[in-house]
């Protein structure tokens, strides 16, 4: 991703663009054939030399010309011949991101095997689920990878989307107009570099195109700080029924030994937030004066690197956390258990419904007897089994039904078809 992203790189992309329009030119005509291939042949830049220039100039793509014009002879006039700065720019623009993009959706695809991979291994691993931060009902840790699992393939979805949005040429000139060259050449220098061309351009390619990319790198980076944030609660020490990965000679606290900190999820929360700022600045880049102004410029070149490169980072970060995270069934049972049978208290209620018993007149019964284990720490299922009222409707085969784990999470199977098929 860094060398995406670096300023050589930048410029070879724009020699890219320069050399795909010189022969398209060539072949309608436009020029000689014989500068088209003298600039392919001769076109070179030195990095330090054009920083010269632009020192000078005080203009990036001048600068690039100029320097790349040095090497050629009289054929050098027809290099750029047409073309307006950002015709090259947002073109060459367009390639980086297609290269940037892969490699993030190659992440994802990564990601995704691992999440599969665990969630298959914990599938039945029972442990409590909390709705507001509270014990609600049993749930399986396959099940929590297994939504982790499926929201990142919808976000590998909307980045193949939004890649896709991305990967568009203009050579349509200053003003979007095509004065000085027809589009069939700007269609034909899109293809000749696997790109299609703007349908409609003013100067620059429409910043809405940028603002969904950066948006869904937000969504992305939200997604995996999401994971990190459930790591990071399921690690507290009063929970601990996970751990991120503790290595044998890692130290968590300078001054407490005895620390084991979720600092790779900790970090993760954090750079996302990052690229959550980055989308913002992409929505301010969308509305520029009339045809063009240069207000979104100095903006894309810190959130396009940046953002890529951190989602990328924190892609190979969350993948690695998952791989080797620590998961700890026996506490998780011991914590599923900790309420003695509160988790059942919903489908108790069920259970006396369908039994004809008004719904609120069930609830009464059920909320009276699990507050009182609630407040005492007394059990549930012996305090039910105590109950005149629920007794009265329920034998004991019955009550027996309402407390079983196995009728919780009797759908795991069907719900892992719906995820990974069959």
């Amino acid at each position: 991703m860094a060398q995406i992203w670096a300023e050589e790189n930048k410029f070879r992309k724009w020699l890219e663009v320069e050399l795909a329009a010189a022969d398209v030119l060539a072949e309608h005509g436009e020029i000689p054939a014989e500068a088209a291939r003298a600039i392919r042949q001769g076109a070179r830049f030195e990095l330090q030399r054009i920083e010269e220039i632009e020192a000078e100039v005080k203009h990036d793509v001048v600068a690039f010309t100029t320097a790349v014009a040095e090497n050629l002879g009289p054929e050098s006039r027809y290099l750029h011949y047409g073309l307006t700065s950002n015709d090259v720019v947002d073109t060459a623009q367009a390639l980086r991101v297609q290269s940037a993009s892969q490699l993030i959706l190659e992440g994802l695809r990564k990601l995704g095997a691992v999440l599969q991979r665990r969630a298959l291994e914990f599938k039945d691993t029972v442990m409590v689920g909390r709705t507001h931060g509270v014990h609600a009902e049993p749930i399986t840790f396959g099940l929590k990878l297994a939504n982790w699992y499926s929201e990142n393939s919808r976000n590998l979805a909307r980045m193949e989307r939004a890649a896709e949005e991305m990967a568009v040429g203009k050579i349509s000139g200053a003003v979007g107009t095509f004065a000085h060259v027809g589009p069939e050449i700007e269609t034909a220098i899109c293809r000749k570099l696997g790109l299609r061309p703007a349908a409609i351009s003013s100067q620059v390619i429409q910043r809405d195109r940028h603002a969904y990319y950066l948006a869904t790198l937000a969504v992305v980076a939200s997604s995996l700080d999401k994971i990190a944030t459930e790591i990071r609660s399921l690690q507290r020490t009063e929970v601990r029924e996970v751990e991120e990965y503790f290595g044998g000679s890692q130290k968590g606290s300078s001054a407490m030994p005895h620390k084991r900190n979720p600092v790779g999820c900790e970090q993760i929360s954090g750079l996302a937030r990052v690229v959550r700022a980055n989308a913002q600045a992409a929505f301010e880049n969308v509305a520029l004066w009339h045809e063009r102004d240069i207000s979104h410029s100095s903006v894309e070149r810190v959130i396009l690197p940046d953002s890529t490169t951190l989602v990328d980072y924190l892609l190979d970060r969350t993948c690695r956390i998952v791989e080797k995270l620590r998961v700890y069934p026996e506490r998780m049972r011991a914590n599923l258990e900790m309420t003695r049978g509160l988790v059942f208290s919903g489908q108790l209620l069920l259970d006396l419904v369908a039994k004809d018993v008004l719904r609120e007149d069930a609830y009464l019964w059920v909320q009276r007897t699990a507050m009182r284990a609630w407040e005492n720490g007394d059990d549930f299922r012996k305090l039910v089994e105590a109950d005149a009222d629920i007794t009265r409707v329920l034998s004991s085969a019955e009550i027996a039904a309402s407390f079983d784990l196995g009728r919780q999470l009797r759908h795991v199977d069907a719900i892992f078809v719906r995820v990974f098929g069959t």
